[in-house]
């Protein structure tokens, strides 16, 4: 049949499934990159069911992070905002700061800010917002300033500064004073104000993670004879421990050595006691500040995530970090049915990976991965650069005729420059 045969047939049927045609609905938001039509899903998302709104919510996000992804010149920061509000507005309603939604929430935040460095807006006025959101809103988002920094520039992050200096010389013990001492240590990062960091951090209560963050600290501002002098008082001190529970000591175990088993460890414990959700953000920002050190402790924190059930969390820490080749490809493997334009880089690297082994087994599989690229291309709506890469890749290695004769065996269409390979290599 032609297209337009397929397309009214399509539509026939959608006309009596309403949920194929919602399906198509939330496809058509998040294939288009029409802002408008996500702000569309936005409002008519209010008066939808949890599942439902969900689901529109994904669909929205899509939008916005295909669009980062490509480029776009669009200010998308009101978009994302506004997605942010909006999911934190319904997990305050429903009290419920746990699973799929709640994993949307921080997705929304990171997205804002990805589109705060595109296209900054008034700094002063994303200050004001980061400000309302966390002394004001119910414990989440919870904010990181380091992703907004570049967008705040130093107007907002010195408004930041004064209203926390405010609210530490009138607050007493609460909400307030807490969050102001998690920006204020925050603050000290991003302005790289290490005395200040170093006097924040050695005011906690002693515990290895807070030791270790501070001789990091010293040694990345170059001070290495002061991170040895304090790394050396944390071990010689002499501190009669208190009783601890049985979270207590599982924190103890994976401050000590963070990684997959004792976080599992520390789940378990502290779930049971009621604290996970504390923990979990404390343990998951050790983890993160790990990741940055290389390949194997991204690849443990993407593993964490894929243990607590959370497969967007681990894609973006695997893209930010650098997780390993192959776990990228695994998780692109899971990714690819429903975020197709995403894995697409994944999958070139490892038909480049393939064909690089010079081997007839490897030609094969890289003829196949250009198969199912070629689908996900399909999927994505850009055929043509499919066409285009397919083209580039055969004009590069067209010496490789055994390459050749594998990718026609696998009936990909070839560019009309190719001829016919005279003998396997």
């Amino acid at each position: 049949m032609d297209a337009e045969t397929l397309a009214d047939l399509l539509y026939a049927q959608a006309e009596r499934d309403p949920e194929l045609r919602h399906s198509l609905e939330l496809r058509a938001a998040t294939q288009s990159g029409d802002v408008s039509e996500a702000h569309r899903l936005l409002d008519t998302a209010v008066t939808d069911g949890n599942v439902e709104y969900t689901a529109k919510i994904g669909a929205v996000l899509d939008t916005l992070q295909r669009m980062l992804d490509a480029g776009s010149r669009a200010d998308l920061a009101p978009l994302a905002r506004r997605t942010v509000d909006d999911i934190g507005e319904v997990l305050e309603q429903s009290g419920d700061h746990t699973g799929d939604l709640a994993e949307r929430l921080d997705r929304a935040v990171e997205l804002y800010a990805r589109a705060c460095a595109a296209r900054p807006p008034d700094p002063e006025k994303l200050a004001d917002w980061i400000l309302e959101v966390e002394f004001d809103g119910p414990g989440r988002p919870v904010i990181d300033l380091a992703e907004f920094a570049a967008a705040l520039g130093e107007p907002g992050l010195k408004r930041i500064k004064s209203t926390v200096d405010d609210v530490l010389a009138a607050s007493g013990p609460g909400h307030r004073r807490d969050v102001a001492e998690r920006l204020r240590e925050q603050l000290a990062e991003v302005l790289g104000d290490v005395d200040e960091l170093v006097a924040i951090l050695s005011a906690k209560p002693p515990r290895v993670d807070v030791s270790l963050k501070i001789v990091r600290v010293l040694r990345a501002a170059g001070r290495h004879s002061e991170a040895i002098a304090h790394a050396a008082r944390a071990l010689t001190h002499d501190k009669q421990p208190p009783a601890e529970d049985e979270t207590s000591r599982r924190r103890k175990d994976f401050d000590a050595n963070p990684g997959r088993e004792t976080y599992a460890a520390l789940r378990g414990a502290a779930t049971a006691d009621g604290k996970w959700t504390v923990q979990r953000r404390e343990a998951l920002a050790r983890l993160r500040e790990r990741a940055a050190e290389g390949t194997e402790q991204a690849d443990e924190l993407v593993r964490v995530l894929l243990d607590d059930g959370r497969p967007d969390e681990a894609w973006r820490a695997g893209v930010r970090f650098g997780a390993s080749a192959e776990l990228r490809l695994e998780l692109a493997e899971q990714r690819a049915a429903e975020h197709p334009a995403e894995t697409i880089p994944v999958f070139r690297e490892h038909v480049d990976e393939l064909i690089e082994r010079k081997d007839p087994q490897a030609y094969q599989e890289a003829a196949r991965r250009l198969k199912l690229l070629r689908t996900l291309h399909k999927r994505a709506g850009t055929p043509d650069e499919f066409t285009a890469h397919l083209a580039a890749l055969v004009e590069n290695h067209r010496r490789k005729t055994r390459l050749i004769t594998e990718i026609r065996a696998a009936r990909i269409a070839m560019p009309k420059a190719v001829t016919s390979p005279r003998s396997p290599r």
